[in-house]
């Protein structure tokens, strides 16, 4: 039955690679060079990120794939290995690099990746502090997007943490917008008008006054807690210095296990992994505009305005 399906998907293959169509726009098709990151792809499960300069025999329980050969062919294709089992070779997403990630610490799940990038607003240009950097996934979200004209601050105390992470980003080329710092924000964050910050620490409450000074008026605070206690007291800090809009989240994400007339939910899922709080900066007090009187007449007035009794 399987061998139907290699035989069957082979011949897709075929038939679009003789099609004219598909010839007229393969030359503007984005193709594998030896330094490309590529996915091979079986399934959800079974998949490898690699490439051809580093991986020229990927060797596999389905069989030994070429990947030197795969040099020059366009993204999407497949392939088959010594085996003869069918592999799908695709360009990566940033969730697929991001976990793969070499990490001594938790990853951050893109579920929550993706609330806290759309509830902070960052986007081309955005300049965001990080407290915490971890494995890089955050790091490596963020300067994916905030591009050359933006700016990623990220801090930890952890040097053997943080060098893991310079790795990790330098491997996949996103250092160009980042700065690691070896050093404690609860001492301070020397940069100001930030426009998003996220904090991912134990004691996150404990950073709320400096983050406060170094973000932008209105700009966005957001931190990472385990534990509900840790929202507690993160939300209670956060009111106390003026922080508003103060929402604390949890992300769950369930996969369906689509399949003709037999559609049911995964029994397998990624469930709590933490609770997102977010808070947004505020400052001073905007009195009210003079409207041209002096206090002596609004005292005469008295309380109703100066209107008649009634």
């Amino acid at each position: 039955m399987y061998s139907t399906f290699v035989q069957r998907t082979k011949s897709r293959y075929e038939t679009a690679r003789v099609n004219s169509s598909f010839g007229t726009r393969r030359a503007a098709m984005e193709t594998i060079g030896e330094t490309s990151f590529i996915l091979v792809y079986r399934d959800r499960r079974r998949k490898w990120l690699v490439r051809p300069v580093d991986t020229p025999k990927l060797h596999t329980h389905l069989g030994i794939l070429d990947c030197k050969s795969l040099v020059g062919k366009p993204f999407g294709i497949m392939a088959l290995t010594t085996m003869n089992d069918a592999l799908y070779i695709l360009k990566p997403t940033l969730e697929d690099i991001v976990m793969k990630f070499a990490r001594r610490t938790q990853v951050i799940y893109p579920k929550d990746l993706a609330m806290i990038v759309i509830r902070c607003g960052i986007r081309p240009g955005s300049r965001v502090f990080e407290a915490g950097t971890g494995s890089g996934a955050a790091t490596a979200t963020f300067a994916s997007l905030v591009g050359a004209q933006g700016h990623v601050y990220s801090y930890d105390v952890n040097p053997e943490f943080q060098e893991i992470a310079r790795k990790n980003l330098e491997k996949f080329g996103l250092m160009g917008s980042i700065s690691l710092k070896n050093r404690d924000a609860k001492l301070g964050i020397e940069e100001r008008d930030l426009d998003a910050a996220l904090v991912d620490m134990g004691d996150p409450w404990e950073l709320v006054p400096n983050v406060k000074e170094a973000l932008a008026p209105s700009g966005m605070m957001a931190a990472i807690c385990p534990t509900m206690n840790q929202a507690e007291k993160l939300t209670a800090t956060m009111k106390d210095y003026g922080f508003v809009n103060i929402e604390t989240i949890e992300v769950l994400v369930r996969n369906l296990e689509a399949r003709v007339g037999m559609t049911r939910p995964s029994q397998i899922m990624v469930a709590h992994t933490c609770y997102l709080t977010f808070g947004r900066k505020t400052q001073g007090i905007l009195e009210p505009v003079p409207d041209g009187r002096d206090q002596e007449e609004v005292e005469a007035e008295g309380p109703t305005g100066g209107a008649e009794p009634s």
